[in-house]
């Protein structure tokens, strides 16, 4: 009777111990080679061996193996779609939170988004709409995109908080000489605050020498103060930065609030108004400036710069088909849903 080996049980057993493959030796013709044995080693004297199992068991075993994977799915879409829900709800254009939109958009664009997103066109003279793509998967075609969704650009905002940082950035603000140099009545954290900032403060016009021979903190003296057209400066600007300074790396750039609104309408005036027809190329460089800055949700007036517009997977465009297979139709399908 032919030996039974029964799988269809969880209890240990106990097996033989696995022999390791034997090297034989064998001869053909005249010459001797080496061989080894086969991966199983028969340890048993019978000629055949029947395996039982229970089909019903992995049959059960199979489907709650489906189950779970098809729950993982559903868990994974869900969270998809309440991310895409929420996108639309907290940085769409309904949205008058600013911050709540910072949020929202910081969390699902990062710098290096803007270099990539396509320009689409610029809306009404005054709006650039821009696609964000982001890519996931393994590259089998599942999941290839993550997130494909439209956002509109404000061109004069964007424009506006890119120059604002550039003059935050580069601009040396001219100094006037004092008649005698001013004795800065300084803490000991301030003094110290001054004297590892004195290129950052000489950039915000503040001229200082250091008198050794004086006692601590009257050892800084204020030789020439900043000066820019009808915008006025004295030492109480030189206060608010060096406070500022306290709680920033030394060597960093700050500005007195009094620059930075001086800042703000140099950039408003040079900046791109709303009206100005833009080619592609303009367009795109705008875009690709907010990937540069270092809070680009908003200018320095509090005009927000881009908001979501619209999730393009959502109306049925799925990019592995091809642009030309938007359904341009859902869009207004989308829009009258949100009415009622």
């Amino acid at each position: 009777m032919p030996e039974v080996i029964d799988i269809t049980v969880e209890d240990d057993v106990d097996l033989p111990p696995r022999t390791a493959p034997r090297a034989t030796r064998s001869n053909v013709g005249s010459s001797s080679v080496s061989a080894t044995s086969d991966e199983i080693v028969r340890t048993g004297g019978r000629e055949t061996v029947t395996v039982s199992f229970d089909l019903s068991t992995l049959r059960a075993s199979w489907k709650k193996l489906r189950e779970r994977l098809a729950d993982a799915l559903r868990e994974r879409e869900d969270r998809e779609r309440d991310a895409k829900t929420k996108l639309d709800s907290t940085a769409g254009l309904a949205n008058a939170d600013d911050e709540e939109v910072v949020e929202a958009l910081s969390r699902v664009i990062d710098k290096p988004d803007f270099a990539s997103m396509e320009v689409v066109g610029q809306f009404n003279l005054g709006f650039i709409i821009v696609r964000r793509r982001k890519r996931g998967g393994e590259g089998d075609g599942v999941d290839d995109v993550e997130m494909d969704d439209l956002f509109i650009v404000d061109q004069h905002a964007a424009d506006e908080k890119y120059n604002f940082e550039t003059l935050q950035q580069t601009t040396k603000i001219k100094s006037q000489q004092l008649i005698s140099p001013e004795v800065l009545e300084l803490t000991a954290a301030d003094e110290v605050v001054a004297l590892e900032n004195i290129d950052i403060l000489r950039q915000n016009g503040f001229e200082l020498d250091i008198a050794e021979d004086r006692p601590a903190g009257q050892r800084v003296l204020m030789t020439a103060h900043p000066v820019s057209g009808s915008t006025k400066f004295d030492a109480k600007d030189l206060e608010e930065l060096l406070n500022l300074m306290q709680d920033r790396p030394a060597g960093q750039m700050v500005r007195c609030s009094k620059a930075r609104a001086m800042f703000a309408m140099r950039a408003c005036r040079k900046s791109i108004m709303i009206g100005t027809a833009l080619n592609k190329r303009q367009m795109t460089s705008v875009v690709q400036h907010m990937g540069t800055m270092d809070q680009p949700w908003h200018c320095p007036h509090g005009r927000p710069t881009m908001r979501h517009l619209s999730d393009l997977v959502g109306v049925g465009w799925d990019f592995r088909e091809g642009p030309w297979k938007v359904e341009w139709g859902a869009f207004g399908r989308v829009a009258a849903s949100a009415a009622i």
